[in-house]
């Protein structure tokens, strides 16, 4: 059974069990209403026939009635959404085989335009590696995923996502239920920095009277009312106990603010998180990675989930506050601010310093499972060997991985030791770009820790650096050759840089110095091969210059390669496959003459 076929079976699976919790959720509504409406008219009859005992039975019986079908509707309504979810997830699944995107997520925020590679080889944008990976929801999730595409680990790292990616990959029901319950809540996708902000931050702690004034004014007043509602005491004494409390609360009211504001864009979320994180605890593997985030996440007194959970209902209780009404009515009258404060600086002086630490496990959970989401989907994809050894590059029926399977041409090719460039010479159309982009993006997966289009990839940890999409900038007054220029110095720079660190650049220039005349392109290219020869980097260089083909000497270290234009009955065609040796037949003549430029008449 393919894939896709899975996907599409579990996406019917969880339609039809959406439906029907659609049906559980509808009767439970009606049941409710019924419910209600039957015990307000025994309560208002038994009132009308002075039956006070009974009705305050009645009333007790509804109202705990009432409170059982609200949580059991509560608990269908989310049953049903992750049915919904989950049929949502499979159908996003599917259409990603044919790289077809339904999630809107394509990681612009992280893009980066003087990046070395992002730009050139699609990391980010609607048609990008981050849009073909992610399977996160969590801002800590998709940022972990954005820095493995733009950071290459070292080998060890790299292994050990791959591990841990392995073991979480035939695991679809609980990497599916994993990604659903973060649907749940869409403020999930806020950053947690500012709760974290607040955890950790040091500050003077509430006054210590106030332990005791937030339960003695409280009682007091309470006593003053009932005096006031029996006509033993003036309701002007009951407001002078107010204003006191009013007094009090002012002591906190700036420190109850700023925790507010700290904690209230992502309270909403603090419930979905629980699930989360108990989801998370959940997972029992063998992976090193997974059982450093397992021990993360249940190391303290306290399970990660449980104490979310306690501070989610510490929080949503703290942000009542910013309802003038209930503020007003209740909020003064119980000092609810302090006795919110003290519980929540207890809970931060348990908690606080772990915090971060859970977000950040669950955020490289969540890209694992990414990791392990694209192995899946892509079983015929191979997993990458990391050689530890100088520059290596083997790579057997490599297809760029941003092109439906079904449509990409797949090319094989070896490139071992450092100082190394192959040239790729062809005609227009032929595939040069494409294969440059193929081999870079199929590394950027490696390094990640992915696995890649190919049968079969090997490659050593290298500084990915690309040239191939340099543009103006009027904003900087920058023409595309200057651009470009400015590309090939931070290119120079690096390989110098990279010798040092003992960890080589595979460069990706795309027809070098195409801005300038062809005698100083020829000149520049040549001298910047020569010149990137003598340090430890290695790259892929198309060009339509064939004079560069002939710079070689006795080590060999230009390797000429072709992509080639067949022209049958008047038709161009291409077969995108790599070929060795220098392209002898070039394209640009009939291409003019096909929109009309009139080559012939000049020769004539």
């Amino acid at each position: 059974m393919t894939t896709e076929t899975i996907f599409q079976e579990q996406q019917q699976q969880f339609l039809r069990a959406g439906q029907i919790a659609q049906r559980q959720y509808n009767q439970w509504a009606f049941w409710r209403l019924i419910w209600f409406l039957g015990s307000a008219v025994v309560f208002w009859l038994l009132i009308q026939m002075d039956e006070q005992l009974g009705a305050a039975f009645v009333l007790l019986v509804g109202v705990a009635g009432f409170m059982f079908l609200l949580k059991k509707h509560q608990a269908i309504r989310v049953e049903r959404d992750l049915s919904h979810y989950l049929a949502f997830i499979n159908q996003d699944e599917a259409a990603r085989l044919k790289r077809q995107y339904l999630r809107p997520e394509a990681g612009d925020q992280f893009a980066n335009p003087t990046h070395f590679y992002a730009t050139d080889l699609d990391v980010f944008g609607k048609h990008s590696l981050f849009r073909l990976l992610n399977r996160t929801h969590t801002f800590e999730g998709q940022k972990r995923l954005a820095n493995w595409l733009l950071e290459p680990s070292g080998p060890d790292a790299i292994r050990l996502r791959q591990q841990a990616a392995r073991e979480l990959t035939p695991q679809l029901d609980w990497r599916q239920q994993f990604e659903a319950k973060a649907y749940l809540e869409e403020t999930i996708t806020r950053s947690p920095d500012l709760l974290i902000k607040w955890a950790t931050a040091d500050v003077v702690p509430t006054p210590s009277y106030l332990n005791l004034v937030r339960f003695l004014f409280p009682i007091i007043t309470l006593a003053l009312t009932a005096l006031w509602f029996t006509g033993y005491l003036p309701g002007a004494i009951v407001l002078m106990a107010l204003a006191v409390h009013g007094l009090v609360l002012s002591q906190t009211a700036a420190r109850a603010k700023d925790v507010s504001e700290q904690t209230f864009e992502i309270s909403a979320a603090l419930r979905s998180f629980r699930s989360l994180f108990e989801h998370a605890e959940q997972l029992k593997g063998n992976a090193l990675r997974l059982q450093a985030i397992g021990k993360a996440l249940t190391s303290t007194d306290r399970l990660a989930s449980e104490a979310i959970g306690k501070l989610a209902q510490l929080t949503e209780g703290l942000n009542y506050r910013r309802n003038p009404y209930f503020y007003l009515l209740f909020g003064i009258a119980t000092l609810w601010d302090i006795h919110y404060l003290f519980r929540l600086e207890r809970w931060r002086k348990e908690h606080g310093p772990h915090l971060s630490r859970w977000f950040e496990a669950l955020g490289e959970l969540e890209a694992l499972n990414s990791l392990a989401g694209f192995a899946y989907a892509h079983p015929a994809y191979a997993t990458p060997n990391i050689v530890e050894d100088e520059l290596i590059l083997d790579f057997v029926e490599a297809a760029h991985p941003l092109l439906p399977p079904g449509r990409s041409i797949s090319n094989s090719l070896t490139v071992s030791g450092n100082g190394r460039t192959i040239l790729i010479t062809g005609s227009n159309m032929s595939g040069k770009s494409t294969f440059l982009r193929t081999v870079g993006t199929n590394v950027v997966l490696a390094l990640a820790g992915a696995v890649t289009s190919a049968s079969q990839f090997s490659c050593s940890p290298v500084r990915v650096f690309t040239s191939m999409r340099t543009q103006d900038s009027l904003e900087e007054s920058t023409s595309s050759f200057y651009a470009e220029l400015k590309r090939l110095q931070t290119l120079i720079y690096l390989s110098k840089q990279s010798g040092q660190e003992r960890v080589p650049v595979l460069y990706f220039l795309d027809e070098i110095l195409k801005g300038t005349n062809s005698a100083d392109r020829h000149r520049g290219a040549e001298a910047l091969i020569r010149q990137l020869h003598r340090t430890t980097a290695s790259g892929f260089v198309s060009t339509h210059d064939l004079e560069l083909g002939q710079l070689t000497d006795a080590s060999n270290f230009v390797r000429n390669y072709h992509f080639q234009s067949d022209l049958k009955d008047g038709e161009l065609l291409f077969d995108y496959k790599l070929r060795d040796g220098i392209c002898q037949s070039f394209n640009a003549s009939q291409l003019m003459q096909a929109i009309g430029i009139e080559i012939d008449a000049l020769q004539k």
